[in-house]
């Protein structure tokens, strides 16, 4: 059964305490460490995190640069587990 939707105020309550932005039904966030290979380690991380949570993310990288973005697809938009999973990725960076 999917999960309920956020609400738009529900959304913009919880990415004020984040590093992500909301570009549609997604939450994106883009992360930079200081080469390929830590950006690879910070990849896998957020695979292991992923995976604990059974919730998997959209990943882009580009030599240092990593883009997420994560959306809950079978319910059509924004849940809670993406914010469990964004915090659990601004943790992962120690922004949190």
């Amino acid at each position: 059964m999917p999960r309920p939707r956020l609400t738009d105020e529900q959304i913009e309550q919880a990415l004020l305490a984040s590093h992500w932005t909301r570009e549609g039904d997604e939450i994106v966030r883009q992360v930079k460490r200081p080469d390929f290979k830590a950006a690879m380690a910070f990849v896998n991380q957020v695979a292991d995190l992923a995976e604990s949570l059974d919730h998997h993310p959209d990943i882009a990288i580009s030599w240092n640069t990593v883009d997420l973005r994560v959306s809950t697809h079978d319910s059509g938009g924004l849940t809670d587990l993406d914010f469990e999973l964004a915090k659990g990725v601004d943790v992962l960076d120690g922004s949190e």
